[in-house]
This record gives structure tokens, C-alpha cells and sequence, in this order.
């Protein structure tokens, strides 16, 4: 592979977005080049939006036998639970089911089943069938410009669609604060609660100054690291890094990066490979030695891959360091007067987030609201630059090119309390990343906290009674109770008796 994939030397912050199966090579032209491959090309099949098939003189789909009484969104699912052959087969029959039978991701989930992903050395062929099927794109195709399909087009107007109406222009009072460098003082003091971008201590790093996609494929090759679902070595996934059409791509996430590379970790290290920013640089999960939960990760990924909606485990807070790339992030706090990010919705237990299922199609319907939204911050982390996500905020994050990064979660001290209560309550047991022998993670960090910070601990849970306190106090409110409680004037709910025990 090209080093030009991911190039040794920093970019220029104004970065341009390409999809994921366009080339580094087409960045470095001019800026009509660059607006080529920024456009929205016709589909390969020739599918079209549901709407043309209004002024259109045939349409593939009324030839189709029973089918045509299905909407395409039941054909899809219908089409989940076929295997290759029958796809295959399903396909030859008519243009309206071959080109459904040619969406990309039933291929998807069948190849990631096969025995050939599962060996994790492949050769990566362009698309999920072609991979899977052993042959190169283009030897048989069928024109299908009589097909309108939302269904179909969808997925690829949303792999072409450009990112950088949404990634820039960001608004003055949106932007994420850039600082140079942080001390732990000044981070401890002022901001523990706040995301910012720091754009000074990665540029020491060692790695900073080696990892390119040559020097990694020169050196791990032929290593497996986790890639979501699947365990590909470096080379089968950078391959597929540089060419797929995929609208979500696949992202490398790897949590043993450490090990399997023979990483270095600290300033003290005779070799360091990199060290923990200073502000960072207090996490009170150490207490629980081999016991912490899994806490760093390798992240590398093509144009367009990332993270839709989420909050990082365990209440924890976090640091995201990009080695190569740009990363776009928008963001959101996470407390009883925030509103969520428009187009999330949360189960009453929060165990289950509901949200679009590409983070393109969150762009295309909810990014122009969520700008708008209190609390929305947003900016792009450069080479070189680290940036911090506070514990319980909200946020998505996009590659806006290919993109190699180290991230690391931790718990400050400003924090305890919220991880102590997470580890607590275990609500839809969301606690993640232990050990399986780790029964009970809150025992255990108490009494971590409590021998190596007694006095920590205290005032945490002192914290934690002031807002179960809270609680009560508005729950109380709510219901009419005051300083005078036989006031007429108040409302009061009714449980079956006039006890109080199971009133929160």
C-alpha cells in the first residue's frame, strides 16, 4: 500500500472529505478535482430514487411476480435470511431482484460468517460480494436504470454524500476550545467538566513521529487486530481500508494494540512509544491494578468510518489522540436540564440507545437541528492534536480522512462520585470492560479508593448523598409536600397508604 494513504507529515487543518473508496492520491490535485471527488456519482446499476418512478416509462418492479406487493423495506429483510446460493439464484431472475440481491450489505453479513473472514487473511476485492464470491467487480453487470428504490439509493447517497457542509463553518458559539497544553492543577480546577482540544503534547510522542500505514505494515503485517466483529490482520484490513464503498466502513478497534505491538507506555519507560498527557495523567481505576477495566485502544480507520451516539463506559471520562487524519466530533452534556442530541432516543433504563444507523444519515436529517440544540460543541482534532470527552457527555465522531489514533479512558478524581454511582446501581448491567472472575465491581473500587484514597472516597460519597438528597428534596415538590405539610394548597399522590417508605 501507498504511504500516501496515510502520509507521515501532518495536513493543513483544511481538510477535505472524500468517500471512503476515493483515493489520498485525488486530494492532492486541485480544487476541482477535489470537488470530482467530493460530487455524488450516478449509481453503478443505474437505481434511482422511489420518486422517478412518477415520470418513468417502465418500472422493473411490476414485473417482479409476488414481489411487487411487498414494500422494499420487507424484501430486504426477507432477502436476511437467504444464504449465498439462494441470493445468488433469487438475483437471476429479474432486474428488480438482481438489484436487490446486489446490496451490499446481505454480503456483508455473510461473508463476515464465512470461514474466509474468520481466517482473518483474505484478498479483499473491492465489495462484500465480490470478496466473497472471488471475482472482480464489473465482469457482470446488469443495468437496472428502471429500478426506483429509496432502499436501494439510499445507502449509496449516503456513502457519496460530502461531510464538509456539516464538519465546517462550525458556529463561534459551537466551537470545542483549543488550548496549547493543559496542567493536571489546571485541568483538576477548570476543566474536568468541559471538552477541548489540546494541540501540543502528541507532536513529542515517538509514534506520532513513526506510525504511518507503511512503517505499521512493515512491522504487524501479518498481526490480527479487532476490527468491530471481526479479527483481520493489519494488511487485509488496510487493503480494505483503501477500497471500499462501504457507508458505514468497518472500524479497527483494537484493545490488546498494546500487547500485540510491544508498545512502550510512559515517560519512565526505557523505550517509551508514547505517554499519557499530563493533564490526563490521574486515573483512580489504577487502584484496581489487573482488575481495571479495558481502558485504551488502537482506532484506525478509512474516510466516513467512526462512532455514532454514545456515552463512554463505566461513566468514565476520555482522551482521543489522532496520530494520522482529522476526526470531526459533535457533542452534547448529559444531565436532567440537556436535552439529547436530536435523533437519539433512550430506553427508560438507558441500556438501549435508538438512533440512525449511519452516521451519514444523521448528517443528512438531524445535523441542522443539532446545531441549534443547547449544549451542542463541535469542532475537528487534527494530527497532533488530543482531544477530551468529559464523562456522561453524548458524542458522534466521523473520519474525515483515513485516520490512526490512540485512545484511553479514565476516571479523575472531579468524577468519582458519577463512576461510583454508575458501578453501583448497574442499571441493565451497562458496567462493561471487567474481567469475568469480577463479581462486584463497586466493592472492589471502594475498597481500592479506600486504601490508597480514604479521603477521596469520603467526600464522593458525602457528594453522592448530597444529590440523593436532592432528589428527594425535588421529588417532594413535585408532589405538594413543603415546610407546611398539611397545607390545602398542595398536591399529594396517593400509594395505598400514607407511608412514605417507597417514595424515591
Amino acid at each position: 500500500m501507498e504511504s500516501s494513504i496515510i502520509p507521515t507529515t501532518p495536513r493543513d487543518p483544511s481538510v477535505y472529505v472524500q468517500p471512503s473508496a476515493c483515493s489520498f492520491d485525488s486530494l492532492e490535485g486541485s480544487l476541482e478535482s477535489q470537488e470530482s471527488c467530493l460530487s455524488i456519482p450516478h449509481h453503478p446499476l443505474g437505481i434511482k430514487p422511489s420518486g422517478n418512478k412518477y415520470t418513468a416509462a417502465s418500472n422493473a418492479k411490476d414485473v417482479s411476480g409476488l414481489f411487487q406487493v411487498f414494500p422494499d423495506e420487507i424484501i430486504a429483510i426477507l432477502l436476511e435470511y437467504l444464504d449465498v446460493a439462494q441470493l445468488c439464484t433469487l438475483g437471476s431472475t429479474c432486474r428488480f431482484l438482481y438489484a436487490f440481491c446486489r446490496l451490499d450489505d446481505l454480503w456483508k453479513a455473510l461473508f463476515i460468517e464465512s470461514k474466509l473472514s474468520q481466517s482473518g487473511s483474505f484478498i479483499w476485492r473491492g465489495t462484500w460480494r465480490c470478496t466473497l464470491l472471488s471475482f472482480t467487480e464489473g465482469l457482470s453487470q446488469i443495468s437496472c436504470d428502471n429500478v426506483f428504490s429509496d432502499v436501494l439509493y439510499r445507502p449509496f447517497l449516503c456513502t457519496y454524500t460530502p461531510l464538509i457542509p456539516y464538519t465546517s463553518n462550525i458556529p463561534p458559539k459551537n466551537a470545542i476550545p483549543r488550548l496549547e497544553n493543559l496542567s493536571h492543577e489546571q485541568f483538576s480546577q477548570d476543566w474536568s467538566d468541559k471538552p477541548f482540544i489540546l494541540t501540543s503534547p502528541v507532536r513529542e510522542w515517538p509514534v506520532f513521529q513513526s506510525w504511518n500505514t507503511d512503517s505499521l505494515l512493515l512491522q504487524y503485517s501479518s498481526v490480527k487486530f479487532r476490527a468491530e466483529a471481526v479479527d483481520w490482520t493489519l494488511k487485509t484490513y488496510a487493503d480494505y481500508m483503501q477500497n471500499n464503498k462501504d457507508e458505514s466502513p468497518l472500524y479497527l478497534f483494537d484493545r490488546s494494540f498494546v500487547e500485540k505491538m510491544n508498545l512502550q507506555v510512559g515517560k519512565r519507560q526505557e523505550s517509551q512509544s508514547y505517554w499519557i498527557p499530563e493533564c490526563f495523567g490521574e486515573d483512580l481505576f489504577e487502584v484496581l491494578g489487573e482488575n481495571r477495566p479495558d481502558n485504551k485502544w488502537l482506532i484506525i480507520g478509512p474516510a466516513r468510518s467512526g462512532s455514532t451516539y454514545h456515552k463512554d463506559p463505566n461513566a468514565t471520562s476520555a482522551w482521543n489522540a489522532v496520530l494520522r487524519g482529522s476526526k470531526y466530533w459533535i457533542m452534547f452534556p448529559s444531565n436532567a436540564s440537556a436535552p439529547l442530541p436530536p435523533g437519539v432516543y433512550v430506553s427508560e433504563d438507558q441500556s438501549e440507545v435508538t438512533s440512525p444507523l449511519s452516521i451519514a444519515e444523521w448528517l443528512l436529517g438531524f445535523h441542522a437541528e443539532a446545531r441549534k440544540t443547547p449544549g451542542c460543541i463541535e469542532g475537528v482534532c487534527n494530527e497532533g492534536e488530543v482531544l477530551h470527552v468529559p464523562s456522561g457527555w453524548w458524542h458522534l465522531v466521523v473520519n474525515l480522512e483515513a485516520s490512526i489514533a490512540i485512545t484511553q479512558n479514565f476516571v479523575p478524581r472531579s468524577h468519582l462520585a458519577n463512576v461510583l454511582l454508575f458501578l453501583k446501581e448497574d442499571i441493565a448491567d451497562q458496567v462493561s470492560g471487567f474481567k469475568k472472575d469480577v463479581t462486584d465491581p463497586y466493592g472492589l473500587f471502594v475498597e481500592g479508593i479506600q486504601k490508597q484514597h480514604p479521603g477521596l472516597l469520603e467526600e464522593a460519597l458525602k457528594e453522592l448523598k448530597k444529590k440523593g438528597e436532592g432528589k428527594k428534596r425535588k421529588w417532594d415538590e413535585a408532589v405538594g409536600y413543603g415546610d407546611d405539610e398539611t397545607s390545602s394548597g398542595g398536591f399529594r399522590l396517593g400509594f395505598g397508604d400514607d407511608s412514605d417508605e417507597d417514595v424515591p
